[in-house]
């Protein structure tokens, strides 16, 4: 009974998935512990225990799926091509693509030991740590944008070139395939965001979802020791992701644990003007990050959470919960068009 219980709450069966790992990795040995890792809203995630080898799984959601979401296997090549880069990233083992195993496809990574924090506050660390991580996080943002994509095989990754115009296009459409509810903030955004790309262009590798959550910081240091989530990596324009990682200073605790209103010197955590400058030194950049880029940045996370607030009403979300994160949709195109006011 209890197996056919935890077979139900996790959609595949665990001895089937045991299986098939030691076929494919032989110094796995002992019995498979399985623990489903709480809060992420798009790929179902796992801890996975052998007796001498710990690792992380990560799989597409059950159910119908947005045209090109939830591509693992972008996520294990990218994790791949960094191996043997500057940019911190777990080693990925094994990718699978037959749904037969565990119902979709899916790949599994080493397991580093580390702390991730959700709350951009980072609570429970010294002024001193907090300032230290939020300078670590700066460093693997600017490393990551360093990387020669070319020579590490990645020029098919994405397209080079036009990044904004595409994605804009590109989450307008999502948005629409997407939309729960009408917002008049939204449709705001997407008429005004394409005639105000910026001049200029450039292409790096961009992790898409660059945020506090989805760092690993060492167990007692305060440094970063991996970059996780990297289904929406792709090449693009790197302030897209500068600017992405500076949603916390544009939202509130109670809008995805963002900074805004709180005691930024207290906490230590650097003012974003001060941010942003640290990533400009150690990328060399003239130019930075504009109103455009902000609510660029904010739009596209609208969208994100629309999408989450779809897929929990589809009955399919991969957090318990989606409908409450989806409703954040909302608050986050209001603070985008905010800034355009402003």
């Amino acid at each position: 009974m209890v197996s056919k219980i935890l077979d139900r709450a996790i959609g595949f069966k665990p001895q089937v998935l045991e299986k098939y790992l030691k076929q494919r990795i032989p110094e796995l040995s002992g019995r498979l512990d399985l623990e489903r890792i709480a809060g992420g809203q798009s790929n179902p995630s796992f801890f996975l225990e052998f007796d001498e080898h710990d690792l992380v799984l990560r799989k597409q959601p059950p159910g119908k799926l947005l045209p090109s979401a939830h591509r693992i296997d972008r996520e294990y090549r990218v994790l791949r091509a960094l191996a043997a880069t500057d940019v911190p990233v777990p080693d990925a083992i094994l990718y699978c693509d037959d749904p037969g195993v565990i119902g979709t496809p899916f790949y599994v990574m080493e397991r580093i030991d580390g702390r991730v924090f959700h709350n951009s506050a980072i609570p429970g660390v010294s002024r001193e740590d907090r300032t230290a991580m939020y300078d670590s996080m700066n460093e693997t943002l600017a490393r990551l944008h360093r990387v020669d994509w070319q020579a590490l095989g990645l020029a098919d990754f994405g397209k080079s070139g036009n990044y904004f115009a595409r994605q804009i296009d590109r989450w307008s459409r999502q948005w629409a395939a997407s939309r729960t509810r009408d917002n008049l903030h939204i449709e705001r955004l997407i008429h005004w965001l394409p005639q105000n790309i910026p001049p200029g262009d450039e292409t790096t590798l961009c992790h898409g979802d660059f945020r506090i959550g989805n760092l690993l910081f060492h167990p007692s240091e305060p440094r970063v020791v991996a970059l996780l989530d990297w289904e929406l990596s792709t090449l693009g324009h790197p302030l897209a992701d500068v600017a992405y990682n500076c949603i916390l200073y544009h939202s509130r605790p109670e809008e995805y644990q963002g900074i805004m209103g709180l005691d930024r010197m207290a906490l230590g955590i650097p003012a974003e003007n001060d941010y942003l400058d640290c990533y400009y030194q150690r990328t060399g950049r003239s130019d930075g990050v504009t109103v455009f880029h902000l609510a660029f940045a904010l739009f596209r996370f609208a969208v994100i959470l629309e999408g989450i607030a779809a897929r929990a009403q589809a009955g399919n979300a991969a957090a318990d919960n989606a409908r409450e994160v989806g409703e954040m949709s909302s608050a986050f195109a209001r603070r985008a068009c905010d800034l355009l006011d402003q």
